[in-house]
């Protein structure tokens, strides 16, 4: 069984060797040396900022989930490892929000953030996206707000968060946990959100459902893991693709569940299935957001059109002598799911790294730690 340098040592030597193979001038010939010196002496290493980068686009174009891998060359990378403080990385994060945002022509970025030592925790940024909206469940079940968000939602007001004023869009603060200190509350700028109001071409009552959303999708809670290390905070984002906002967070059951309303307003009959009520309503509420995002300016692809673009990623990609992985369940929309060209071809599903990984929400972790020392209490489910 290796040991924890020799498997970090074999990692970081896979990385420079593809890294060689595609950008040959970038590595040093003496590199992997180096490295071996890095570990032998403290147990890890530090990647150059090049090397970073370019860890990130191929992280990005090895992400099995994301169907637009297209423009995965284009990833912007901030380096943000020197930053040591909870104030710093909101600071960091705030300007990543800014930046990406460009005021709605969307920019793909990631900022990373130190590498966690060896078999250690890193630094964690607790939210699930840097944008979501609260969820608040009331006294007979229902849930104003996200359902999606109830439990961070929980968890940030267990910190000392009083809640906003309980709309269905309250933004949630975010949570930043740095290494062996307690995590931190921070309110985001409301300057540093742009949001979309969601409208309909056609509908004049549409407006009046107060439905919106933000315009920029930050994943924030996934492990990017390049050449054997650990980046635990390392958030990216590209841009929404419609049905993400349309079809899954305003219509899906378990969220904001808007498919009934929008019949409803529509004429639909919704006692019976044979109406087809859901997918009348479902392709309004699609035409809706579209609509919308185009006439505020926000960067956003139709399935259709990042469906054509997933083929010809995989077509570059066969050019260069790389076979396309992905996760058919995930490459394929929620809407008009047949009409697409990648829901009649057949994908291998493995994963290649760099890579981005899921890790656990971060506050379960620290209750699993809280409870294996004895009388120790978790800050949020300890009180």
């Amino acid at each position: 069984m290796f040991s924890h340098s020799s498997q970090l040592l074999k990692r970081a030597a896979e990385y420079l060797y593809v890294l060689r193979a595609e950008r040959p001038g970038l590595v040093k010939d003496r590199r992997l040396e180096e490295i071996t010196a890095e570990i032998e002496s403290r147990g890890t290493y530090e990647q150059t900022p090049e090397e970073l980068s370019e860890a990130g686009r191929l992280a990005w174009r090895n992400s099995i989930r994301c169907i637009g891998r297209k423009y995965w060359a284009s990833l912007q990378v901030r380096d943000c490892r020197g930053l040591d403080s909870a104030d710093e990385v909101f600071a960091a994060l705030c300007e990543h929000l800014a930046l990406a945002t460009n005021g709605g022509r969307i920019v793909s970025m990631m900022t990373v953030f130190a590498a966690a030592p060896p078999g250690g925790r890193g630094i964690r940024i607790w939210n699930d996206q840097l944008l979501r909206y609260a969820g608040y469940p009331q006294a007979n079940g229902s849930v104003v707000g996200d359902p999606g968000q109830v439990e961070i939602t929980r968890v940030i007001r267990a910190l000392g968060w009083r809640g906003g004023p309980r709309t269905p869009f309250d933004l949630l603060p975010l949570v930043i946990e740095m290494p062996g200190k307690a995590p931190r509350l921070f309110e985001i700028p409301r300057s540093l959100v742009l949001e979309v109001e969601i409208a309909h071409p056609d509908y004049p009552w549409f407006a009046k459902l107060g439905l919106r959303w933000h315009a920029l999708p930050a994943l924030s809670n996934m492990t990017f893991e390049a050449g054997g290390l650990r980046y635990t905070a390392a958030p990216f984002n590209g841009w929404y693709m419609l049905t993400e906002i349309a079809t899954r967070n305003l219509a899906d059951e378990k969220r904001y569940n808007m498919l009934p309303v929008i019949a409803r307003r529509l004429g639909l009959k919704t006692d019976n299935n044979r109406t087809l009520w859901r997918d009348r309503a479902l392709v309004e509420l699609n035409v809706a957001v579209l609509h919308s995002f185009e006439k505020a300016g926000v960067k956003m692809v139709d399935h259709h059109t990042a469906s054509k673009h997933f083929l010809e990623f995989e077509a570059y990609e066969a050019r260069q002598g790389r076979p396309t992985y992905a996760e058919w369940s995930w490459i394929v929309p929620p809407l008009s799911s047949s009409t697409t060209p990648v829901y009649h071809r057949p994908y291998e599903s493995r994963e290649l790294r760099p890579n981005f990984f899921p890790q656990n929400p971060a506050w379960r972790d620290m209750y699993s730690q809280a409870e294996a020392v004895e009388g120790s209490r978790c800050p949020v489910h300890g009180l």
